[in-house]
């Protein structure tokens, strides 16, 4: 029986990994590396956050990206520069053949409670037994669809995680739905792949991120305006540093946080290849949605209620993701029904140490936002992640040891 299996090895897994591994945990790493960005993005994106603030984790700080970029020889990762997509996935790979025990590139098909630990189940045949299991899935079981898209063919409607290209789109009329940065980049690749493509948002107008400030500025400059990972500024700071204070605040606050702050904002380095380019149908709803031949007719309403059609060949819906506990069908049934929750939602109550209240069972990335805030949305949160996780997981596998130690023991007679 290993110590810990990591479950998904993108940023977070693989941090958490590194981590358990420096602290002389029996670790093994369950998943594709980096999938999320390798399948699930068209390879002419780029990240939103700064590079600097991309890092993955480990314990001396070593693996960064910009070591990455000097080892590769290829241009440094630099402050105010958009980094590409492609770039970073090959630093996760990187980072798990320098920092982290092997990756074994099979599919989790059950983890059910047995004993003091766990029984996973593989896709692929080999079952594994563990002490704890920390789930770091990423956001692909999490992908959220509006309401009147879900009913749809594949053929009509698709989310925008599901494209690793679109030049398949070329001279096609595609409909977006969303105003974050998912649905405005997916709109401008498209445009510039030659499909004709409109964004459709509820919002009355987009919002765009400022150009980053230098990071060498006067000291009051600095002051007034702190840099962080998830931004510029005293709120973003706090979200970024303080991940651990957002934990002890009331539940209802904690809930409104994770789904306000940082909310739907393009980059400010698309908004030159957006503007004047990509129309936009601001301010309007989407109702209903219903195929029309080989195409789809959506039904809208704007802000004063007033009815409205759209007919497209195809729509990408760039709605997000939903922190829904229930959407891991990997877990045993009773186990994920027995899981307390964060007030009214749907996401795993967790301890200071991410572990949830099925001892042993951990948690990182997006489900965990509603205890730790909008950090664990990106890749910086998981830093704060995988030291604190790994600690409850010590922690976890100590006490464990000594309980059956203790059941193993031949009492003393007096």
């Amino acid at each position: 029986m290993v110590d810990l299996v990591v479950v998904g090895a993108g940023p977070y897994g693989l941090s958490i990994a590194a981590h358990a591994a420096a602290a002389g945990l029996d670790v093994r790493v369950l998943g594709r590396p980096m999938a999320s960005w390798r399948d699930h993005m068209p390879q002419r994106m780029y990240l939103k956050s700064e590079p600097w603030s991309s890092n993955l984790s480990s314990p001396d700080g070593r693996f960064t990206l910009s070591e990455f970029c000097s080892e590769q020889g290829g241009p440094l990762a630099t402050h105010g520069v958009p980094l590409p997509i492609g770039t970073f996935s090959a630093y996760g790979l990187w980072f798990a053949q320098h920092a982290v025990p092997e990756v074994e590139e099979v599919t989790v098909a059950e983890i059910t409670p047995r004993g003091s630990g766990f029984h996973l189940r593989t896709a692929e045949g080999p079952t594994l037994a563990a002490r704890t299991v920390a789930l770091a899935v990423g956001m692909m079981p999490f992908v959220r669809y509006p309401r009147a898209l879900r009913t749809l063919p594949p053929e009509l409607c698709s989310h925008s995680s599901d494209h690793r290209g679109l030049s398949q789109f070329a001279g096609r009329e595609i409909a977006v739905i969303g105003a974050g940065q998912a649905s405005l980049e997916t709109a401008v690749l498209l445009a510039e792949a030659g499909a004709l493509p409109t964004v459709v948002a509820r919002r009355p107008a987009l919002n765009w991120n400022t150009l980053p400030q230098p990071l060498d500025r006067p000291p009051l400059r600095a002051l007034r305006a702190p840099h962080s990972g998830l931004g510029t500024g005293w709120r973003s700071w706090i979200w970024s540093e303080l991940p651990w204070a957002v934990r002890r605040l009331p539940t209802a606050m904690r809930e409104r946080i994770a789904v306000s702050e940082l909310g739907p904002a393009g980059a400010w380095w698309l908004r030159n290849r957006f503007e004047g380019k990509v129309p936009a149908l601001l301010g309007h709803e989407l109702q209903w949605a219903v195929p029309l031949g080989s195409q789809i007719r959506l039904g809208l309403t704007d802000s004063d209620g007033k009815p409205a059609v759209l007919d497209v060949d195809h729509v990408i819906a760039a709605t997000g993701f939903t922190t829904e506990l229930k959407r891991l069908s990997l877990l045993d049934t009773s186990l994920r029904k027995s899981l307390r929750r964060v007030g009214k939602g749907g996401s795993p109550e967790l301890s200071a140490h991410f572990e949830s209240s099925w001892p042993g069972l951990f948690f990182a990335g997006l489900l965990t936002t509603p205890s730790f805030g909008p950090s664990m949305r990106f890749v910086h949160g998981a830093g704060f992640t995988a030291g604190k996780l790994v600690a409850g997981v010590r922690r976890r596998v100590d006490s464990r040891a000594l309980q059956a130690e203790g059941q193993c023991s031949t009492p003393s007679r007096r």
